[in-house]
């Protein structure tokens, strides 16, 4: 099964990602990844993106689809894969209709704005040990403070209010008409992103007809 997970910043895309991956034995290819990889092995394209980025350009929509064309050409994808961060744009949407790419079902997980703004805004970090908290569901012993090791807990800055409602706004005008062209295509699937995850991990499967 091809497949185009969509969700906003903090709908839980990536811990759906990990239980279609369990489920259907199938890789989760991300652009950034494969952008990481030939820049790190120096390949053609990879030396053609880096000019690209240290003369702070953008690299070009048609670059990143040849990396994209040989990342899906290799066996493990050979059953499928589920395509994250791509595309991001209606030109990448159709870019990857012309490559041939055959996507099955786009899966859109639905979460209203402010849900996602109390969760992100909600998350602390321990400064010392690394451990993670959230004020809605996973709250510390004491307000502020580590319950493994005592330090202050802290807010990053990609986790505040004002920083989370501008990558809404930019996700929210990237992805709509994105949404839109795989709903004209008839392969859409819109699914409630509220619940717990198990609760949302089967409304997924039962949307891609999959048995939990």
């Amino acid at each position: 099964m091809k497949l185009i997970l969509v969700g906003a910043p903090g709908a839980g895309k990536g811990t759906q990602a990990e239980k279609l991956i369990e489920k259907l034995g199938i890789p989760s290819i991300s652009t950034g990844n494969i952008l990481r990889e030939h820049l790190k092995k120096g390949t053609e394209l990879g030396e053609k993106a880096r000019g690209f980025m240290e003369s702070g350009a953008l690299v070009p929509d048609d670059l990143i689809v040849d990396m994209l064309k040989a990342r899906l050409s290799e066996p493990d994808c050979k059953e499928g894969y589920i395509l994250d961060g791509y595309p991001r744009t209606v030109r990448q949407a159709e870019a990857l209709k012309e490559m041939g790419a055959g996507i099955d079902r786009v899966v859109s997980i639905e979460t209203d704005d402010e849900s996602i703004i109390r969760r992100i805004s909600g998350r602390r970090l321990c400064k010392n040990c690394g451990a993670s908290y959230n004020l809605l569901f996973n709250k510390p012993e004491k307000d502020g403070v580590c319950s493994k090791c005592g330090s202050p807990l802290i807010q990053r800055d990609d986790d505040r209010e004002e920083t989370v409602r501008a990558r809404l706004e930019v996700f929210h005008r990237q992805t709509e008409p994105v949404k839109a062209y795989y709903e004209k295509e008839g392969i859409l699937l819109r699914v409630d992103g509220t619940g717990d995850i198990p609760d949302v991990t089967k409304k997924i499967f039962d949307a891609l007809g999959l048995s939990e």
